[in-house]
């Protein structure tokens, strides 16, 4: 007997998931110690404008100028900016997980993030991850941002399902909880062994 309902889409987050976490809080750390700049005034500057960032409504720019660069500096913008970017590193067996199932069972992928535009797109292309998702619902494209519930909504209706026929994926369990609030069915990760093994729970069984 079938567990669980059939599911015709995954919807993934990228950071924690795919992807190493972007700019957080290890990175801003490192970022601090590298650049020698006031970590409590670049964590109080980044929390005050950052959300704004990952809705899409500040280029990179103009994020860094509120953050970092609203003194002189002894670098340049582009030299932080390509530290921001190489912080980036793949989480390889669960992209190798989701193109299996892909390429198995055919079902439709879904990106669901919180991301600023600039470091999105890069770390997008830069890890293919455009060559095996369907569509990009990021925070930066849609101006919603996780937790708020729209950004599930819009991604529904992107995607053309209903929430019983999704699986959403995220490392935080507090946007998975939200998720499930509309119906859509959730997985907290953790490791890769216990996604696979979940994921198989749901009949996706990949070598």
């Amino acid at each position: 007997m079938q567990q669980h309902p059939t599911i015709t889409t995954l919807f993934l987050d990228i950071g924690g998931v795919l992807l190493s976490n972007g700019w957080d809080r290890a990175a801003r750390r490192e970022a601090a110690a590298r650049f020698s700049l006031d970590l409590p005034e670049l964590e109080e500057r980044h929390h005050l404008t950052f959300d704004t960032y990952e809705e899409g409504k500040l280029t990179l720019d103009e994020y860094l100028h509120r953050t970092v660069f609203y003194e002189p500096r002894n670098f340049t913008q582009e030299e932080f900016r390509s530290f921001m970017f190489s912080v980036t590193t793949a989480i390889p067996e669960m992209i190798d997980l989701v193109c299996k199932i892909k390429a198995k069972y055919g079902i439709k992928i879904a990106v669901v993030n919180n991301e600023g535009r600039e470091l999105n797109e890069y770390r997008i292309r830069q890890f293919g991850i455009n060559k095996f998702v369907d569509f990009f619902i990021s925070s930066c494209f849609v101006h919603f941002r996780k937790p708020d519930a729209d950004i599930w909504r819009i991604a529904l209706d992107i995607a053309l399902v209903k929430p019983e026929e999704v699986l959403y994926i995220d490392d935080r369990a507090m946007f998975v909880s939200v998720a499930e609030g509309l119906g859509i069915n959730g997985l907290q990760h953790k490791t890769y062994e216990a996604t696979k093994a979940n994921l198989e729970k749901y009949g996706f069984v990949v070598d």
